[in-house]
């Protein structure tokens, strides 16, 4: 049996991108995989602008405190300031643009203003409270890389640039067939008990073209009613079959009539397992996406188990104290799955004492 990371390692060798591109509004690209590198056209922001509610004024035109200060203009958002005349100041407010001559703004609530001048009680520093052009984004910067996956940010990145629609990576057609009843061939009587093998026809007519990846579970075991695996052998190829994790072991990948093939495991919990751990990776790469493996965090155990010759991924719940582990841990109890938050992955032959930290995978890496 391959390792877990042996199994990834050779999945990812195989894969290649399956997609094309497309251009979508912004809007609608929430999840999407960047295809482009996206380079900013303009800086941001795009001029020197005040940070807070306040006035500006030239630093050297600062007398005293008791000294008023003559106000020549009023400069809200998004209007368009003049030059400040030496020896006077402006009244701004956050995120107007700084009147060229002015050099430092100065809070609200340290002046005292009337409707003609304003005092200055305290000066701060040179510079003070000015968001300077090109602060958060310059002009050629790269600021969102292909091959990742948009989140929000990303969108409200990428919109204040200017940028209305991008270049993503199509979704991956995923053709998925469960399996585990007897099958006979089409032509043959259907005894009570009995189904016709649907598999060999639809496996071949999905990969003519109408799916990327053909996802099957159950029926790649070694056991008499495990058809899969020769299904697919007899239309294409297994490459890799049997790893060393648990739940699962019997996952194969392969291909059918030159559409990538991954076949896993029949019990529920399996399935979800080897999807997320094994396949999971895969499937990312297949439609462009560069960053395939799961983040886990360093979490406190609070029990204790032996390690197997197998890599386990252990149905946890995070408490206040630590990770509390189900108690029952058999691959068709799938309830373990909603009761808890997330996978511990106890590597090969480590055993795992209270107290230990260790690789703690929520649902929430793997989305």
């Amino acid at each position: 049996m391959l390792s877990v990371n042996e199994a990834i390692s050779s999945l990812l060798d195989n894969s290649k991108r399956l997609v094309d591109t497309e251009e979508i509004g912004l809007l609608d690209a929430a999840g999407r995989t960047l295809a482009n590198d996206i380079v900013a056209p303009i800086d941001v922001p795009p001029a020197d602008n005040s940070a807070m509610d306040g006035y500006a004024l030239r630093y050297v035109d600062w007398v005293d405190s008791a000294t008023g200060i003559a106000l020549s203009q009023r400069i809200t958002a998004g209007s368009v300031p003049g030059a400040l005349r030496p020896g006077t100041a402006a009244r701004i407010f956050t995120g107007a643009e700084l009147p060229a001559g002015a050099d430092t703004v100065v809070m609200q609530e340290h002046c005292e203003g009337s409707g003609s001048e304003v005092r200055i009680l305290k000066l701060p520093d040179r510079g003070a409270n000015i968001r300077r052009r090109g602060q958060d984004i310059s002009t050629g910067q790269k600021v969102l890389s292909a091959g990742q996956r948009l989140r929000p940010q990303d969108q409200g990145l990428a919109a204040s640039l200017g940028i209305a629609s991008i270049a993503v990576y199509r979704r991956l057609k995923v053709a998925v067939l469960s399996t585990g009843d007897e099958l006979i061939e089409p032509g043959q009587a259907a005894q009570p008990g009995q189904i016709y093998n649907s598999n060999r026809y639809m496996m071949q007519a999905r990969a003519a073209g109408q799916a990327d990846v053909i996802v099957t579970s159950g029926g790649v075991s070694v056991g008499e009613e495990d058809h899969v695996k020769d299904v697919v052998e007899s239309l294409g190829a297994i490459d890799l079959w049997r790893i060393a994790i648990k739940p699962g072991k019997p996952f194969a990948f392969g291909q059918v009539r030159g559409t990538p093939f991954i076949g896993l495991p029949g019990n529920p919990v399996s399935v979800l397992v080897t999807m997320l751990v094994v396949g999971r990776p895969y499937l990312f790469a297949c439609q462009g996406i560069s960053a395939t493996a799961p983040k886990a965090v360093r979490h406190s155990a609070l029990f204790s188990r032996k390690g197997s010759m197998r890599e386990d991924y252990l149905r946890v719940r995070a408490t206040g104290d630590g990770l509390e582990l189900f108690p029952n841990l058999s691959s068709g109890v799938l309830f373990s799955t909603t009761w808890g938050d997330g996978l511990v992955c106890q590597r090969v032959d480590t055993d795992i004492r209270e107290g230990d930290f260790v690789e703690y995978l929520p649902w929430s890496s793997f989305s």
